[in-house]
């Protein structure tokens, strides 16, 4: 057994492998991602990679798993998540846009890159769209929207977000908290109460 376990250390770990590939596709887009240059990012050989992963495709899918998992696992999680008003629901979901754990942008940002030049992977992506537009249009509903409203209302979000994500735009985080209540409002149309703000405000560390 201890011998399992090093020789596990030595090659690595599934983890690791897709932790370094995950770095590279931010850093560099997908090209990067070669069995190689991992390899040596690692310190480990190139034949360790194989223990893990059949080719480098299986790893490419495990890094669109891992968003798929992360980014729209969690935005649904959110848009279904308990809330008194439609204003806090909203503001559930504004925690995706401010949590890198939650949501992680420059991941989104990889990927949609990435399938500019797969057709495979749009496909995913545009999958991945509709059941978040989905998630959040049934948000709307639960708190008495019309279908057709509440499709609009999800759709003026979620590409607002988008854009915010494709532009790469930088904007601080004291300037982006103070516009949250303007953006809850003309999203939702109702003002959030201030008790509501204080506990997302809170959730972020924020103080204003």
């Amino acid at each position: 057994m201890d011998q399992n376990l090093n020789d596990a250390g030595w090659r690595g770990s599934p983890d690791l492998w897709l932790s370094a590939a995950y770095e590279s596709l931010l850093e560099s887009g997908v090209d990067a991602v070669k069995i190689l240059p991992l390899a040596k990012k690692l310190n480990l050989s190139r034949t360790s990679f194989y223990w893990f992963f059949k080719d480098r495709e299986e790893l490419l899918g495990a890094l669109v798993s891992r968003w798929r998992e992360k980014n729209t696992g969690n935005l649904i999680r959110q848009a279904e998540a308990y809330a008194e008003t439609v204003a806090e629901a909203m503001l559930n979901i504004f925690d995706c846009w401010l949590d890198g754990d939650l949501f992680d942008a420059r991941f989104e940002f990889a990927i949609r890159s990435w399938a500019l030049q797969s057709s495979g992977l749009l496909a995913e992506v545009q999958k991945a769209d509709q059941q978040r537009l989905d998630a959040l249009t049934r948000m709307f509903v639960r708190f008495g929207q019309a279908e057709d409203r509440a499709d609009v209302r999800a759709r003026t979000i979620y590409l607002t977000q988008i854009g915010y994500i494709s532009m790469q735009t930088q904007e601080d985080v004291s300037a982006r908290m103070k516009r949250i209540p303007g953006y809850v409002e003309i999203f939702t149309g109702q003002a959030p109460e201030q008790r509501e703000l204080d506990r997302f405000f809170a959730r972020h560390g924020y103080r204003p």
